[in-house]
């Protein structure tokens, strides 16, 4: 199949192909202390007070097996140095102390956003541990637990299903990731965030888009979680028809999104035709074969990477793949084919992430490197229908690097493996490592099941706000732009806008959103005191609008204007912001009128007694009143 760009790509396209998405959404907590300890959470650090090496070693799980993602993570031989901060890092995160009791807050806004969902509450939270090798968590394991399940959310005239709310600790921040080296620093380490899991019932890239903006409303709505970059995570999971599930991990932007569907998508498509292909050459997961050889020797025929990587203690083999000639150059997305996916599997498992790092046969010739593929297809005693892949770098990789060529290839025959992709700048997505199973979670013994009393949920029910969705559609109800609308049902003013809306039917709705959404955000960056932008403050001010006794200007001016005032009344008499008398615009008027050039035309006139009396009483007239005025007063002195 020739690509489709996302732009050109239609519903029935997606329907052809049998695109099916759903989504894990991660988003972290508002809360001041981390989930299992008491450290604090929502520090971020650029410098470190010491450095932590590890190497992590899988675990049998209960069934006495291992999981695939913790093999192929031991594989790697990494070196895992953690960064740490003394003031966001404790023993409890290194496994050398149990853990405290979960924290209270943030199983209270899970609790929420279960109820939010229309979802299942569990009786009781049953901690669990969820196995990571890659060195993301530095005893190994994630502890997590399930709080509740089902629910649902509207998109589109229909309803999407959630799965189940999880309530989890974070993970560290990456900072590098080279040859056998991985780093990593703490401070987000064990910070608490919630995981939302829809069905697969999505079916174009947009709709996985839009889904995951309805769930990042959903939350925001809270006011109870944190914002900004990193602060919330898309994993989103793509199949199409015949193949299996793949994870897009961790995107950071829900822009991103359709186009990482959209290519994934495809590149599951490429790899299908790639299987059709195999099975057509007779060639099977039984009938398949392949060998490899060092041909570190033939130095001379080499590029230089080759060339490089041999002087430095490296060697070069090549792998023959028998039946595969031609499959390694089919376009699988935009500027990769699968050789590319050999490459990955050769940097992420063998750390020999020098690229390139492999070469290919396919449409290789005496162009690209004289004589050097006559040499290796003799030395290897390759066929026309072969293809031919030579691997190079440190020689104590060499025998994982060839196995995991020989491992992809065969792979290609089952058609798409099941994988954990990364998410690239581009919209393309690059290997991560195998998709983990149900082997790597088994139960936690450090605490004890914690019952979720009817109480407790009495008492989060009673002050739950209405779901967003909802708070959307009254709002468009009112008369609001569409965006406008969006913001203010995220907002965590949306219950005070309900309430002055129903209460003060003299306040315009857009003048109530505006407030809410725009001046509150200005007034914020501006280092307003926090007492002005509490709901009992700005419902206050906002009846003082309703009652004259403050126009909305003013009321702007007061958010972000420094006083010492401890109330409203008080705050807008010693700002100055008491509408103005008739006398004072008619005052206001008369100076500026004075120093209007001479000569003016009447509309120059008109402007600049406008500029000059407005400026003088700023937040203490409305504009439509004072130019009525002032047209007044140009008329009757002509």
């Amino acid at each position: 199949m020739k690509y489709i760009p996302l732009a050109e790509a239609t519903p029935e396209y997606y329907e052809q192909i049998g695109l099916k998405s759903g989504l894990e959404i991660h988003q972290q907590l508002l809360t001041d202390t981390k989930l299992f300890c008491r450290c604090p959470a929502g520090i971020y650090c650029r410098d470190w007070d010491a450095e932590v090496l590890r190497h992590m070693r899988p675990t049998l799980s209960e069934m006495g097996e291992y999981d695939g993602t913790a093999l192929m993570e031991f594989k790697t031989r990494k070196e895992i140095v953690y960064r740490i901060k003394n003031e966001t890092v404790c023993t409890y995160e290194f496994d050398d102390t149990p853990p405290f009791t979960v924290d209270e807050k943030a199983v209270d806004i899970a609790i929420e956003a279960v109820m939010q969902l229309g979802g299942s509450l569990v009786s009781e939270i049953h901690i669990t541990r969820k196995q990571y090798l890659d060195g993301s968590i530095p005893t190994g394991f994630q502890r997590t637990t399930i709080v509740g399940v089902g629910g649902r959310i509207p998109y589109k005239g229909r309803w999407i299903d959630i799965i189940q709310l999880s309530l989890e600790e974070d993970s560290c921040r990456e900072i590098s990731d080279s040859g056998h080296r991985r780093v990593y620093i703490t401070d987000r380490l064990g910070m608490p965030l919630i995981e939302t899991v829809t069905d697969c019932q999505m079916h174009t890239p947009q709709d996985v888009a839009g889904v995951a903006e309805v769930l990042r409303r959903l939350v925001r709505a809270t006011g109870k979680v944190r914002t900004g970059s990193g602060a919330g995570r898309e994993d989103t999971n793509v199949s199409v028809r015949g193949g299996e599930r793949c994870e897009i991990k961790g995107v950071g932007s829900i822009k991103l999104i359709p186009i990482l569907v959209h290519n994934e998508a495809f590149r599951q498509v490429q790899l299908l035709e790639i299987r059709e292909e195999l099975l057509r050459r007779g060639i099977t997961e039984d009938s398949f074969s392949w060998r490899s050889q060092d041909l570190s020797d033939l130095a001379a025929d080499l590029p230089t990477d080759v060339e490089l990587a041999l002087q430095t203690g490296g060697s070069m083999h090549a792998v023959v793949l028998e039946g595969f000639a031609g499959l390694l150059c089919k376009e699988l997305s935009p500027g990769r084919n699968f050789l590319s996916e050999i490459s990955d599997r050769v940097r992420v498992i063998a750390c020999v992430d020098s690229i390139p790092n492999v070469l290919g046969s396919d449409g290789a010739g005496d162009t690209d490197h004289p004589g050097l593929w006559q040499k290796v297809r003799a030395a290897m005693q390759a066929g026309d229908e072969d293809a031919v892949i030579l691997v190079w770098g440190p020689a104590a990789d060499m025998a994982t690097a060839v196995s995991e060529i020989s491992i992809r290839a065969h792979e290609a025959i089952v058609g798409v493996p099941r994988e954990t992709r990364q998410p690239m700048p581009d919209g393309t997505t690059r290997f991560e490592r195998v998709l983990p199973g149900a082997d790597r979670m088994y139960p936690d013994t450090d605490l004890p099941p914690q019952a979720i009393e009817d109480e407790r949920i009495e008492r989060i029910r009673a002050g739950l706000p209405l779901p967003p969705w909802q708070v959307y559609e009254e709002a468009i109800g009112d008369g609001l732009h569409h965006e406008l609308a969006a913001r203010i049902s995220i907002s965590p003013y949306a219950g005070l806008y309900r309430r002055l809306r129903d209460t003060q039917p003299e306040l315009p709705a857009n003048l109530l959103a505006q407030c809410l959404c725009e001046w509150t955000v200005d007034a914020r960056r501006r280092g307003a005191a926090a007492w002005k932008l509490s709901d009992a403050s700005l419902g206050e001010m906002l009846v003082e609008v309703a009652t004259g006794r403050l126009l909305p200007a003013g009321l702007h001016l007061m958010l972000i204007r420094d006083t010492k005032a401890d109330s409203i009344q008080e705050a807008i008499d010693e700002l100055g912001l008491n509408p103005a008398s008739d006398a004072e615009i008619l005052s206001a008027i008369d100076s500026a009128l004075k120093q209007v050039p001479r000569n003016s035309d009447p509309a120059a006139r008109h402007r600049f007694t406008m500029g000059e009396a407005m400026h003088r009483l700023r937040g203490r007239v409305m504009g439509r009143v004072l130019a009525e005025r002032i047209s007044q007063e140009l008329e009757a002195r002509a």
